[in-house]
């Protein structure tokens, strides 16, 4: 991240938010929302709105990191995708969002029981992570539709696993991250996120990333850069 997006971090310290910390442990657990290619492939829908940001965090490498330190630790990884069936164009009224992801055909996808065309779509998971997908500590969960998991299985996933705490990471950084982080505090999870492990979109006069940084920062336990995670797993006890 570049040295203005962790202004807002000192800031929030010099105005005496606390910063309560995050211990990562056995009951810990990973949730990276959105992994996929009409995010972070060069002719996915929204790359050009969070290119920027992207390239400016690293979030790809990063991403890929957290995914590879999870497998070497045997951390679970629980992923939230975004997908939309035919039956999702039909509804009769969304926000801005909404409309621009229906207009794009952003996550399309044939059919709930058909994948056909969905290898190398927009909906598919960025190459890069597909070496990682298919391990053992990976549980893929329903798809959402907005941005938060209210609807999903995702809290069901992790308190059948016994988790406790979870580390945020993917795209984007204030929709889809933040309405999760939002949702499962509310549910009494404790929450941190690995902020340069994500991204979001960046217009002129308008910087959703660092927007986004400003509340993770002001709601969840700790914001963690890719580094500070690795060095925080390496030391943690998961046994």
């Amino acid at each position: 991240m570049k040295s203005s997006d962790w202004k807002v971090i000192s800031a929030a310290k010099e105005a005496g938010i606390p910063d309560p910390g995050f211990e990562i442990d056995k009951n810990t657990a990973i949730v990276i929302t959105d992994p996929q290619n009409d995010f972070l492939r060069e002719d996915g829908v929204a790359w050009p709105i969070v290119k920027e940001s992207v390239k400016e965090n690293n979030t790809i490498e990063n991403m890929s990191t957290v995914f590879r330190l999870a497998r070497e630790k045997g951390m679970k990884i629980f992923i939230s995708p975004h997908y939309f069936f035919p039956t999702d164009k039909e509804w009769k009224f969304g926000g801005a969002l909404e409309k621009f992801m229906h207009s794009k055909e952003m996550y399309k996808r044939k059919g709930r029981l058909d994948m056909e065309g969905f290898e190398g779509s927009g909906a598919d998971f960025l190459e890069e992570f597909k070496q990682y997908l298919e391990g053992e500590n990976i549980i893929l969960c329903n798809p959402h539709k907005l941005y938060s998991p209210k609807n999903t299985d995702l809290s069901l996933q992790l308190r059948k696993y016994r988790i406790e705490k979870v580390l945020m990471a993917g795209m984007s950084t204030n929709l889809c991250v933040e309405s999760h982080t939002r949702n499962l505090l509310e549910e009494g999870f404790e929450v941190a996120v690995i902020a340069d492990a994500s991204g979001s979109a960046k217009l002129p006069g308008l910087d959703t990333f660092q927007g986004a940084l400003m509340n993770l920062r002001m709601i969840t336990s700790h914001v963690f850069t890719t580094e500070e995670f690795e060095e925080a797993l390496n030391s943690a006890s998961l046994k």
